[in-house]
């Protein structure tokens, strides 16, 4: 499995892939899930995937090598929509190919690919696309996509991403989400890739590799884990905390009502002697 996270914002597009596949426990192997379609000052697109390895594969090939100028690319398509529209036809393709064949052997055809960028003369656009080819765009409402192992790094995400989130921000929340999914799914694994671009800039803004020895990915990791601990313990402490001071507002409480019932007591008259 994998995990793969692509944000739209008003400033630029992050795009966020662990490099992982596994058929088992004792068979994992590293593979990059991110494919770069850049030409700059003309388009940057980027397209992650997630599933079935052979399947994920062979829906980049065809829609890398489907080249020509009487053909649907990627590289000559002059929307974002027209090119997601690429990636789809690819995944219909590959399954009417293999579809049967995995069936029959047992296998479900499975894959997902977050799909975005920019086309010069366009706004940047991102999108889901799902095994059947169809696909869905982002919104300002739901800003990013998930595919492959997306539960463990989610409630992070949710928490801090809007459009407004900084591109240095998102970046180091999808790192700390991606964090979260490693350490908790063995199936999700280092090397990283990490790309930043900039609304407009129409080429790679910032790119990198991410391994074990990436001193900001390990202060990242120290980071957040001491601070989820602090927070875990103080939470541990808060409930005793609140019952203290609900025991002594109860208390002080009784005292005031037994303090004014003194007060409000009348000294009862003395009956006449016969």
């Amino acid at each position: 499995m994998t995990y793969c996270v692509g944000m739209q914002l008003d400033r630029g597009l992050v795009f966020l892939s662990d490099s992982r596949t596994n058929a088992g426990v004792d068979q994992i192997s590293t593979f990059r899930k991110m494919t770069v379609f850049e030409h700059p000052g003309e388009r940057l697109i980027v397209l992650l995937s997630a599933g079935n390895l052979a399947v994920t594969q062979s829906v980049r090939q065809i829609v890398c090598e489907n080249v020509g100028p009487h053909i649907d690319t990627v590289w000559n398509a002059k929307t974002m929509f027209e090119a997601v529209r690429v990636v789809g036809d690819a995944v219909r393709e590959v399954h009417r190919r293999d579809g049967q064949a995995l069936k029959e052997a047992g296998i479900e055809f499975h894959c997902s690919f977050i799909f975005g960028g920019q086309i010069r003369g366009e706004r940047m656009r991102l999108f889901h696309v799902y095994s059947a080819g169809n696909f869905i765009e982002a919104t300002p409402e739901n800003p990013y996509f998930q595919i492959g192992e997306s539960k463990y790094g989610k409630p992070i995400i949710d928490r801090v991403i809007s459009p407004e989130t900084s591109l240095d921000e998102a970046s180091k929340c999808a790192l700390i989400s991606m964090d979260s999914t490693l350490r908790s799914n063995i199936s999700v694994g280092l090397p990283l890739d990490l790309l930043v671009y900039e609304e407009g800039a129409l080429r790679v803004s910032k790119f990198v590799r991410i391994d074990h020895h990436n001193q900001y990915m390990q202060m990242i990791r120290g980071t957040w884990g001491n601070a989820w601990s602090r927070g875990s313990r103080r939470s541990r402490t808060r409930p005793c905390a609140a019952r203290r001071a609900e025991a002594r507002r109860r208390s002080s409480k009784r005292r005031s009502a037994s303090h004014r019932a003194r007060r409000c007591r009348r000294p009862s008259k003395a009956k006449p002697r016969a």
